[in-house]
């Protein structure tokens, strides 16, 4: 899924932009499924028995990769029921796919940034499968110059998803930007020694953002675009 990010376009007006590469987050970034995936992480824990945890507890794993996230939200249900735990979640995800969408603005937002010839990538907790679906189910084909999934490479915040899409386009980590709404994408962009910008929209309160130093938080897709312009 690697787009036309050349090398002669990192160049490109390279002295007014601050960022060469920008890796966005997903689900809660860019796409509006934070309640879908919380509701989805609740019935399947109900399905297998366990404590349904609070939509709190429930939103507080999305980013990180599918089975540590489940095992972090039902910590009392047994490893014996880990694999159908993360079955019933696939049910129920499945059942809800359709009701999700991408935030409004966001195609605007990466059109202005791709007429600025930023690379644009995707690294999520996703699976390959699950990302390619929704990419599909959005028409996004071509947008993003590359992306990185959990399955993959490694879960949040290991930095490896960043590390190669680093490596891939040869960009720098100072010229680098994630961009996420949870704690685990922040996390991600130290741990590769990258900034990040932070949105309140989407899965965790704003409360643990400002100990991993975000450039900005947004509080909406607008206020997002006006500072990746004006900033990135």
């Amino acid at each position: 899924m690697t787009g036309v990010c050349s090398l002669r376009n990192l160049f490109v007006s390279k002295a007014v932009r601050q960022f060469d590469l920008i890796a966005f987050d997903w689900d809660g970034t860019l796409f509006d499924s934070t309640a879908i995936i919380t509701r989805c992480i609740q019935e399947a824990v109900r399905d297998v028995g366990g404590t349904v945890p609070s939509d709190t507890a429930a939103a507080y794993v999305i980013g990180m990769a599918l089975m540590p996230a489940l095992v972090h939200a039902a910590p009392d249900v047994p490893a014996a029921k880990h694999a159908e735990l993360g079955v019933r979640y696939r049910h129920h995800y499945l059942r809800h796919q359709d009701d999700i969408s991408l935030f409004h603005g966001v195609l605007p937002m990466l059109a202005a940034l791709k007429a600025r010839q930023h690379c644009l990538a995707v690294a999520t907790g996703k699976s390959r499968r699950g990302l390619d679906e929704a990419l599909q189910a959005v028409e996004l084909q071509g947008v993003f110059d590359g992306s990185r999934t959990a399955d993959e490479t490694q879960g949040k915040p290991h930095p490896r998803m960043l590390l190669e899409l680093m490596a891939e386009f040869g960009v720098a980590p100072e010229r680098t930007l994630m961009v996420g709404d949870t704690t685990h994408d922040l996390q991600l962009a130290l741990n590769a020694g990258c900034a990040s910008v932070a949105v309140s929209y989407g899965a965790h309160s704003t409360a643990g953002f400002a100990a991993l130093q975000p450039r900005f938080v947004a509080h909406s897709v607008t206020e997002l675009q006006d500072w990746l312009l004006s900033n990135a």
